[in-house]
């Protein structure tokens, strides 16, 4: 598991420095680094896959596209510290460290330090098949990939879409078994297809899903039960609504990793009901708790209580997650600077907050307070 990281000259990242934990959290305003830190990641691995990370860092393609070295460099870069970008990752045994020239304006940075310093990188689960990237600009426009699938084992190629998830749905959704820790209560049957319509029926009621193979291509149909008429017809993803088919690539994605794996998540609260966020709030601390590592970006309060309920369930019932097992960091800006602060938001007993600073998700108890 990734345990630290900290960016360096990238985008408004000056200096940032986080611990990772099994449930990693980051909230914030608009443009203060949030999605910035998740790209840092991306880079690595989009590098990697290329089999050019001992030399360069590709900031194009296909999991995000930053475009030259001016847009990746921070902006009032310090040269007497130095103008290289960088990115470490550390685990429980070392620490893995990559710097990039930045003297060139170009669409990839060539790498200054030693190979040697990153040694042993491509064991941890960024580089490898445990690792699902589901961005904020998903889809329902499904396509095919028999190696991404069946062999990568990814949901999405381009841009974290999700626009694998009908394929891999309908390949692995009868034949791969769901981790106990993450079953519904509702449902006996521990496949992955099976376990993701009970999941999404928390987004929808009574709603099945139905990965199909349409002549070499592959789509998501749905339908409902109706307790006076039984099954409905199928409707396709387009008139449902856009909570069915924007949760689908999240939940398949947790329900189908094992410990060890590594989610990256942005906005998952997009579309939907906020009975629905709470609930997929708690498959990520279900999931967080069971070994799986989750960093996710929200703006979504009810993302953020739904974790705190878990944390208070877990004290009482081992149900949910362990605060210890929880990172939660508001990211802002230094206007002086134009740089990212972290501030870690610490979780104490019964959920409550420790230290929630002024800004944090304290909107709902503003407009009360005026409406009052």
């Amino acid at each position: 598991m990734i345990e630290k990281l900290r960016i360096k000259n990238f985008k408004s990242h000056k200096d940032t420095s986080i611990a990772l934990g099994h449930l990693t959290v980051l909230c914030g305003q608009n443009g203060v680094g949030k999605s910035s830190l998740i790209q840092a990641l991306l880079l690595l691995r989009q590098t990697n896959l290329k089999n050019k990370l001992n030399e360069i860092l590709d900031l194009n393609s296909p999991l995000c596209f930053i475009g030259k070295t001016k847009d990746a460099l921070y902006l009032y870069v310090d040269k007497v510290r130095g103008d290289e970008i960088s990115i470490i990752l550390g685990d429980n045994d070392q620490e893995y460290s990559w710097a990039f020239d930045t003297s060139k304006d170009s669409s990839f940075l060539t790498r200054l330090n030693d190979i040697n310093d990153s040694d042993g990188y491509n064991t941890l689960s960024l580089f490898t098949n445990d690792f699902q990237y589901i961005s904020a600009a998903r889809s329902a426009d499904y396509e095919n990939d028999d190696y991404e699938v069946q062999i990568q084992r990814q949901l999405s190629i381009k841009k974290g879409k999700g626009e694998l998830t009908a394929q891999y749905l309908y390949t692995f959704g009868k034949v791969t078994k769901v981790n106990d820790n993450l079953l519904h209560p509702s449902e006996p049957d521990t496949y992955l297809l099976s376990q993701t319509t009970a999941w999404e029926r928390e987004i929808s009621k009574g709603v099945n899903i139905k990965p199909k193979d349409v002549g070499g291509g592959y789509e998501i149909k749905y339908s409902f039960i109706n307790s006076n008429f039984g099954e409905t017809e199928e409707f396709s993803s387009e008139n449902v609504g856009f909570g069915l088919s924007y949760s689908l690539p999240i939940i398949v994605a947790i329900l189908s990793a094992t410990p060890g794996s590594l989610l990256l998540i942005e906005n998952p609260e997009a579309h939907l009901h906020p009975y629905g966020q709470s609930k997929l709030a708690e498959l990520m601390c279900l999931a967080g708790q069971a070994g799986v590592q989750i960093i996710v970006e929200t703006h979504s309060d009810h993302i953020i209580n739904g974790i705190l309920v878990q944390c208070k369930k877990y004290e009482k019932s081992q149900f949910g997650i362990d605060k210890k097992n929880l990172k939660i960091y508001s990211f802002d800006r230094d206007e002086t600077e134009h740089a990212t602060v972290s501030t870690e938001v610490i979780v104490d007993a019964g959920g409550k907050l420790q230290n929630r600073p002024s800004s944090f998700f304290d909107q709902i108890g503003k407009d009360i307070r005026a409406l009052i």
